[in-house]
C-alpha cells in the first residue's frame, strides 16, 4: 500500500516545528523508521509531516550536571558508536538490539521513545534508569520522568500538539551494575520478553542499596519494580532470585498469548531473564 496524500513542511525552529502542530493534526518526522511503515499501511492518516531535521538544537547530545541529554534528532547508530554512551552503559548494552544497524543509522533515540512500542529496548531503560523526558508545546517545556510518560501501547504523554525534544538519562555513579537481556525469533525482532535491570551498591562493604527491574514485552507499556529487598535477600545470587522473579512473572506478565509464545512462555522468560540480570547487574555492582 501506498500513504494517503499528506502536506510537507521543514521548519528550520523549534518555534516552527510548534506552528506547524498548533491545530493538533500533524505527525513528526524524525527517522521515520516508525513513522513510514505506519504510513504506508494506512494505520495513520496525518495531514501534515513536520520534518523535525533541520532544527539544529535538536541534534545536540551533551553530558552535564549527571546527566546524558539526547536531543530528538540524535540517531541510534550515531550513539552507539559515540565516546558519550559510555557514560550510560544501559544505553551501550541495549541499542545494538534496536532493530538492525541499517535501521538505527537513521533511526533516533527520541523517536523510539514516541512510539512507544511496548516490546522496545529504549523505553524499557528510560524507565529503568529514571529518565526525564522534556516535552515542548505552545505553553511551553516540560519534564515527564519516564514512569509516567509511557501511557499504554504507542501512546505517550505527548500531546497532539507538542514535541518530545530531548531525554534526560543519568549517568552511571560509582558502585552501580546493569543487566540487559531479551529474547527475539531474530535478532533485531522486537523481543517476546525483556528485562533490564540496575543494582547499586554501597562502595564499601558492598551492601544493596538500591536495585531497579524493567520488563519490555509483556505488558502494554515498560513495567518498573524496586526489587531492592529481592535481591538483598537474595544476596545476588541467581538461583535464589528466580524464586523472587517467579512470583513477579505472575504479578507483572499480562500481554495475550500470540502464534510466538503463550502468556505463560512469557513468565517463564521473564523469569530467568530477570533472576540472571539482576545477579549480573550485583556482581558488576560489587567489582
Amino acid at each position: 500500500m501506498k500513504p494517503a496524500p499528506f502536506a510537507y513542511v521543514r521548519p528550520g525552529s523549534l518555534d516552527e516545528v510548534l506552528a506547524a502542530l498548533a491545530d493538533g493534526s500533524a505527525k513528526i518526522l524524525a527517522g521515520g523508521q516508525s513513522l513510514v511503515p505506519v504510513l504506508a499501511m494506512r494505520l495513520g492518516r496525518p495531514e501534515t509531516l513536520v520534518d523535525i531535521n533541520a532544527v539544529v538544537e535538536l541534534s545536540a547530545m551533551a553530558e552535564a550536571d549527571g546527566v546524558l541529554r539526547v536531543g530528538a534528532t540524535m540517531r541510534q547508530r550515531a550513539l552507539e558508536r559515540s565516546p558519550e554512551v559510555s557514560a550510560v552503559p544501559l544505553l551501550g548494552l541495549a541499542l545494538p538490539f534496536v532493530g538492525h544497524r541499517e535501521l538505527r543509522s537513521r533511526g533516533t533515540v527520541c523517536g523510539s521513545l514516541a512510539h512507544a512500542d511496548p516490546a522496545a529496548e529504549l523505553p524499557a531503560v528510560a524507565c529503568c534508569l529514571g529518565a526525564t523526558l522534556e516535552v515542548a508545546g505552545a505553553g511551553g517545556r516540560r519534564r515527564v520522568p519516564a514512569v509516567e510518560f509511557f501511557v499504554g501501547a504507542m501512546t505517550t504523554a505527548v500531546g497532539p500538539d507538542e514535541v518530545l525534544v530531548a531525554a534526560e538519562f543519568p549517568v552511571a555513579g560509582a558502585g552501580e551494575g546493569f543487566g540487559f537481556a531479551e529474547i527475539a525469533r531474530r535478532h533485531g525482532d522486537f523481543a517476546l520478553a525483556g528485562v533490564v535491570a540496575r543494582v547499586r551498591c554501597a562502595t564499601s562493604g558492598g551492601a544493596v542499596e538500591a536495585a531497579v527491574l524493567t520488563g519490555f514485552g509483556i505488558s502494554d507499556r515498560p513495567v518498573t519494580r524496586d526489587v531492592t529487598e529481592l535481591v538483598r535477600a537474595a544476596g545476588g545470587a541467581e538461583g535464589a532470585l528466580r524464586e523472587g522473579t517467579e512470583e513477579l512473572a505472575i504479578q507483572l506478565v499480562d500481554t495475550a498469548g500470540d502464534a510466538h509464545g503463550s502468556t505463560g512462555y512469557r513468565r517463564r522468560l521473564f523469569r530467568v531473564l530477570a533472576a540472571r540480570e539482576l545477579a549480573r547487574a550485583y556482581r558488576e555492582a560489587r567489582s
